[in-house]
Formats: structure tokens, sequence, C-alpha cells
């Protein structure tokens, strides 16, 4: 018997309370960054998702791919636009956008996922009605925020013991329309609609940074709009912290930004005591051992 599967086993044994906590859980996963371009990291994120659902867990899967949907335009000589440094989605682009997250970077995970054991079922925000959307920004053309969650779907397929895994390609109002919806903002309103216990943010920092760059383990709503008010928290920290904002203030429990690239960092947050990243609930939660 070695010192390895020793401590595998005493770790193993210290999860039990977590795992039995989030039994029946409903825990929402952004998974987005370098980890989906890299064969090993898309097998160990597969392999903990599978694990969560193995234990009780209901993990819904909600991905980006901007990498992927750069790479296809430049393919096929498709030039963009920007509007104060975001891009404008016009019905030429928006058809790749739906083509590569639906087709290419959801079925890659799905596969992953049936690869390490589990069952897996791709969808983006357009089938059953998932998600509907309207323009964020008219100057935009097709960049779309949620206005309208219908997440039956989702339960369904909890009850069947399947993972869904979510594009973040939304309908529209209006007949035939397609909006690309951001990631991030896709899988707190799935949060939100399905009053999901955790919220976890995938990203490629360690989390949200004080005036130091000091990493800030726990915060409250109050905290994270004072930082943003003061400068503190910047840059593409913003859209995360308020997407975690707008899924608390619709009934998810806590919202953690955590390091994608740290190995099982899911499993760590979820089934361990210390956690990982920066999690943010409300004040009266954050009293409570970081799994409660």
């Amino acid at each position: 018997m070695t010192r390895d599967w020793l401590a595998t086993a005493r770790t193993l044994s210290e999860a039990l309370p977590y795992m039995q906590r989030y039994s029946g859980a409903i825990v929402v996963v952004k998974f987005g960054g370098n980890a989906m371009g890299d064969e090993a990291a898309m097998a160990e994120f597969a392999r903990d998702v599978v694990l969560m659902r193995q234990v009780g867990v209901n993990p819904v899967v909600v991905h980006g791919g901007g990498p992927m949907i750069n790479e296809m335009l430049g393919k096929l000589g498709i030039k963009s636009d920007f509007v104060r440094g975001k891009r404008v989605t016009d019905k030429a682009t928006v058809e790749v956008v739906e083509m590569v997250l639906t087709g290419l970077v959801n079925k890659r995970i799905v596969q992953a996922i049936m690869d390490e054991g589990g069952r897996a079922v791709g969808l983006s925000g357009k089938d059953d009605d998932l998600m509907v959307a309207e323009p964020d920004d008219p100057e935009l053309g097709f960049v779309g925020r949620p206005c309208e969650m219908n997440v039956q779907v989702l339960r369904d397929l909890f009850k069947a013991g399947i993972i869904p895994v979510v594009a973040p390609v939304a309908t529209g109002m209006n007949q035939n329309e397609t909006f690309n919806v951001n990631g991030d903002t896709a899988a707190g309103a799935i949060a939100g609609a399905l009053q999901a216990d955790r919220l976890l943010l995938l990203t490629d920092v360690p989390g949200v940074k004080d005036e130091t760059g000091e990493i800030v383990t726990q915060l409250s709503p109050e905290q994270v709009r004072e930082m943003i008010a003061k400068g503190v928290i910047a840059g593409g920290m913003i859209p995360k912290t308020e997407t975690a904002l707008a899924a608390l203030d619709a009934g998810v429990r806590a919202v953690v930004i955590l390091d994608g690239r740290l190995p099982n960092a899911s499993l760590l947050e979820l089934f361990t005591e210390h956690g990982a990243g920066s999690i943010i609930r409300s004040t009266e939660s954050r009293v409570r051992p970081r799994g409660a």
C-alpha cells in the first residue's frame, strides 16, 4: 500500500460530507478559455462533470467558443467590424457562430463526456425555446441578451440522468432570428432560471483580485459593486462579476469565479473545505462554511 493510495482514500473520505451536501443540487458550469482547445484538459473536465453526476449532482455545462469562431471566420474570409471594441454580428457572422458553437464545439464536449462514461445531450438556447433573446445593442447586430427562459427541457434531462451541454445561441422574439449570447451571460441566465445552487464560471485567471493583486476568496455583492466603482475590478472581470450579481439576484445561491486551468477545479470547489477561486454570495451566507 503506497502513500499515494492512502492519500486518495483519505481525500475521498473527507469529500463525503460535501458529496452528501450537493446530492440533488443543480450546478451550472461555464466552460471556456484555453482548456477548450486542449484535449487532455477537455478530458479532465469531462471526467469531473461525470463524477458530479455519479454522486447525485445535476450539472449543466454551458460553453463558449470565441477562438474557434474567429478561426472559422478567418477561413471563410468574413471580416468583422467593431463598435467600442465589440464585434458587430451580422447575419453572415451569426450563421458561422451557430455552426461552430452548436455543431463543432458542443459536440466535442458531448463526446468527451460520453468517452468518460457519462450520458450527455447537446443543445442550444434555440432548442425547445430554452433561451429567447432580444438585441443587446442595436449597433452590434445579432448579439443578444436573454429575456425569456424555458428550462423544463433541462429538468427533463436531469430526471433521465443526462448531462445537458448548452451552446449560447438563442432564438429571437421574431421569426427566424438567431442571436449570439455571451457564454457567461447565458450561463448566468440558465442558473437563475433553474434556481441553481452554484454557478461556476471557469476562466483563465485565478479569481477576483483586490488592490494589492491578492485573490479575494469570499465576497458579498456589496463588495463587488464597490470594487467595480473604484476600478479595482476592471476589464474582462467586469462582465463576469456583473453576471454573478445578476445570477444572485435571480436566486442562485452562490457564484464562484475560478481558474479553469487548475486541475479538477470544479471538484476542488464543490467537494473540499478550501474551495477554489472567488465565491460571491449574500452577506448572510458568507458566515457559513464555504460548502454550505
